[in-house]
């Protein structure tokens, strides 16, 4: 079984707070901070890895990557994209953050602002929350009805068809992040000065709905799992644990895709430079 067969959803998806501190890869070792130090190094030799391959992804201008992290408020998006994409050459690789959509924005079709932001031939684009926000808030809040819902479920299966069949490969990580958890992290923003730019007093708002999350996040997921753009859980609760799963799986994508560099110019070697 690969790895990203191991934290694929199945069919009988329930999120459990339980489930969010599993430790499912990496070292063995019993004692915690040795632990993660391990899996910590393990992952940076994997972000220089997937670095690597990003610099033959963008010379060969062939394929696109789309990856995808969506999560309860704290749950750590910015911090994966840090330490698993943090060793990219920015030069063929994109953080988009989705916010509160502008005015503009809102005159279009809600997947108008997402097309804009896919990756191009070669390059790797992580969204930082995405579309998956207009049947999440938009359902918890009682902004759509079901109807609509399931409408959005279709648009987005199809868009994401659409991008798989012109070359994108899309990777969709939920991070599975428990109550208590976030609870901790939030205190922890609170009580340090130089975290509070981090703080949105709307996180605490939005906490109040978490059961609601929960089953929006479990209805989205499984509607739009697809074997061309699937969905991983990945538990959370272990910042270590969270970017070891994510670094992991993005590093089979890239293997899969057979990436070399384009062949080299056989005039080239006929040239001389003073």
């Amino acid at each position: 079984m690969t790895i990203a067969e191991q934290f694929r959803i199945n069919a009988t998806l329930a999120l459990k707070d339980a489930d969010a501190s599993k430790k499912t890869l990496g070292t063995t070792l019993t004692d915690k901070i040795e632990a993660k130090a391990a899996d910590k190094l393990q992952t940076l030799k994997l972000a220089e890895q997937i670095a690597e391959m990003q610099n033959v992804l963008y010379a060969s201008r062939d394929r696109k990557l789309l990856v995808i992290l969506q999560g309860m408020d704290t749950s750590g998006k910015d911090g994966t994209v840090k330490g698993v994409f943090g060793q990219i050459n920015p030069l063929g690789a994109r953080t988009v953050a989705f916010k509160a959509p502008s005015n503009a924005e809102k005159d279009h079709d809600y997947l108008w602002r997402i097309h804009r932001e896919v990756p191009g031939k070669g390059e790797i684009v992580i969204f930082n929350r995405s579309h998956y926000e207009d049947v999440l808030i938009t359902r918890v809040h009682g902004w759509i009805d079901q109807a609509e819902c399931e409408r959005r479920y279709a648009h987005i299966r199809d868009f994401e068809r659409m991008l798989t069949e012109t070359g994108t490969i899309v990777l969709k990580f939920f991070l599975h992040l428990s109550k208590a958890e976030q609870k901790r992290r939030l205190e922890e923003r609170l009580s340090d000065p130089d975290k509070h730019w981090k703080f949105d007093p709307q996180d605490i708002a939005e906490r109040a709905y978490w059961d609601a999350y929960q089953r929006a996040y479990e209805k989205a997921l499984m509607a739009t799992d697809t074997d061309s753009a699937p969905w991983y859980v990945v538990p959370a609760d272990s910042k270590t644990q969270r970017n070891l799963v994510i670094a992991s799986i993005v590093m089979e994508a890239l293997n899969n895709m057979h990436l070399h560099f384009p062949p080299g110019n056989p005039e080239y070697s006929k040239l001389l430079i003073d």
